[in-house]
């Protein structure tokens, strides 16, 4: 194996045609982060490599580093596909929320386990079918309706580990403005955090109970997210402070959040 060959555990994030026949993948790997990459041949129908390059794929990959942007992808073996999320509309949703959250958040080739490992265990977490038994207004119910995949606690409390793991988890303690421990109403997108009552001019107003939420979502780990009795209204004020967060520290806005 050549110096310029590496193996990497992936997870493909995004997956675009080119050409007649290939595939620009957007892979986030353990050992170099974000990664850009050619699989040269992946959409003919005789290729081994183009089930395995989909979308949520999580893969050990064979890569060969050249002098262009993109690494050529020279093998792929399926550790979990995660394609039955394709066949859940609700999922599907969730689960490109997360997608595109890593894509933004982290540079190529910037290296982060512990993301890596955030992002294996949110797909497999959603791999899970839902609780039938679940009331939460921001899940699937059991008789087959669906909340706002935006709202999904499990895709929340994803995105606010991403933030903490990129270097941009909001200040919830006290006042992001003044300091003070004193009641907290509102969020500052600008201040990186909450603020008091002095401090809340141009924030987004947040309850005593999205605050809590907002706690419960970080604190608890991925797991427990679904079973953290979020309640709508703090969800939607989670994902105000998540999109606050995106536009003022990381410079974007999450096109797969802009679709609901």
């Amino acid at each position: 194996m050549g110096s310029r060959t590496k193996k990497a555990e992936a997870v493909v994030l995004r997956s675009l045609r080119y050409g007649e026949a290939d595939r620009i993948l957007h892979l986030f790997t353990k050992e170099q982060g974000r990664v850009g990459a050619i699989a040269k041949g992946a959409r003919r129908t005789h290729s081994r490599l183009g089930a395995r390059l989909e979308p949520f794929s999580h893969i050990e990959i064979l890569f060969h580093e050249g002098r262009g942007e993109l690494a050529t992808v020279t093998g792929a073996d399926l550790v979990r596909s995660h394609q039955a999320l394709a066949s859940d509309p609700y999922r599907l949703a969730v689960g490109a929320i997360g997608l595109e959250a890593v894509l933004r958040l982290f540079i190529e080739h910037d290296a982060n386990p512990r993301a890596f490992h955030a992002l294996v265990r949110f797909l497999d977490l959603l791999d899970e079918p839902s609780d039938a038994g679940s009331t939460s207004p921001t899940r699937p119910r059991h008789d087959g309706a669906t909340g706002d995949p935006a709202l999904d606690p499990l895709g929340l409390s994803f995105q606010l580990k991403l933030l903490w793991l990129a270097g941009y988890l909001p200040h919830l303690a006290s006042c992001a403005g003044c300091g003070a421990p004193v009641p907290l109403v509102g969020f500052s997108g600008a201040a990186g955090g909450a603020v008091c009552r002095d401090c809340s001019a141009g924030a987004i107003e947040i309850s005593a109970a999205g605050f809590l939420g907002l706690r419960n979502l970080l604190e608890r780990p991925l797991a427990g997210a679904r079973s953290a009795g979020l309640a709508t209204g703090a969800a939607r004020e989670a994902l105000r402070v998540i999109e606050s967060v995106y536009e003022y520290h990381g410079g974007f806005r999450m096109r797969t959040l802009a679709r609901r």
